[in-house]
């Protein structure tokens, strides 16, 4: 037995996420078939985190273990034959038996690119969210580092996962304005549901002028959802970067 870890991206656009669910394609189960024909045998891929529907992924961590002896070289050309042209296994290696893609993760990073134009551009649908109104990125990076810190990040989650702490780690939140795009960079140790895309929507509200940025370490103390801004559209969130020790740590920074 071997357990062999991952180094995928994908455009999320035509799937309900990452994780498995009975009436609805997602990635976990796309790419399962295709790891189970390449070995052999059934495949139970772990994947680093639950991506949203429509999320999109530039790198990406999942683990199998397998009884299978194909080289693990030969894995990503031989599973990517039999991928859709969305996803697409960029190299692999093997790990420890111990390794676990979302347990042994140490942080990750999330991207946000809002397309900030009062014209839209068709090549960025789906591929960012357009928001017509101006938005003053130093606002927004006043607002983003307010959240940098351990803080309980009740106030931007949605309910629908049970989690044993809100607690979270925020090392950097960083807003930069390319052109029409605005990116925002976040890593933290841990994401709580829909913690990322809530976070952008409070910055977006603080750069309208209805959320001061001064005021968000008071919304965080407080745990109340309906202080901070709206959850913002997935087409624009992706997963850019995730942390580990070991092979997989290499992996990951290759």
């Amino acid at each position: 037995m071997r357990n062999i870890a991952l180094r995928l991206m994908y455009d999320g656009t035509n799937y309900h996420g990452w994780q498995f669910q009975k009436n609805a394609v997602t990635v976990e189960e796309t790419l399962e078939k295709a790891l189970s024909r390449v070995c052999g045998e059934p495949v139970k891929a772990v994947g680093c985190g639950r991506t949203d529907a429509g999320v999109h992924a530039k790198n990406y961590c999942a683990n199998f273990k397998t009884n299978s002896r194909i080289p693990v070289d030969k894995i990503p050309l031989a599973v990517n034959t039999l991928l859709p042209n969305d996803i697409a296994v960029q190299s692999a290696c093997e790990v420890d038996m111990g390794f676990n893609a979302i347990l042994s993760c140490e942080k990750k990073e999330y991207t946000y690119l809002i397309y900030n134009s009062r014209i839209k551009d068709p090549f960025y649908h789906c591929r960012a969210y357009f928001y017509p109104v101006h938005l003053n990125e130093n606002t927004m990076a006043e607002a983003a580092g307010a959240f940098v810190g351990e803080h309980d990040f009740s106030a931007v989650r949605s309910v629908g996962t049970d989690v044993q702490s809100t607690i979270r780690t925020v090392y950097y939140f960083q807003v930069e304005r390319k052109g029409d795009i605005i990116e925002l960079r976040v890593c933290a140790n841990g994401f709580l549901y829909n913690m990322a895309r809530a976070m952008v929507g409070t910055v977006i509200y603080s750069a309208l002028g209805k959320i001061a940025p001064e005021s968000i370490e008071e919304i965080l103390n407080s745990g109340r959802r309906s202080l901070a801004g709206p959850t913002v559209p997935p087409q624009g969130l992706y997963m850019t970067k995730v942390w580990y020790n070991g092979a997989a740590g290499n992996l990951m920074d290759n």
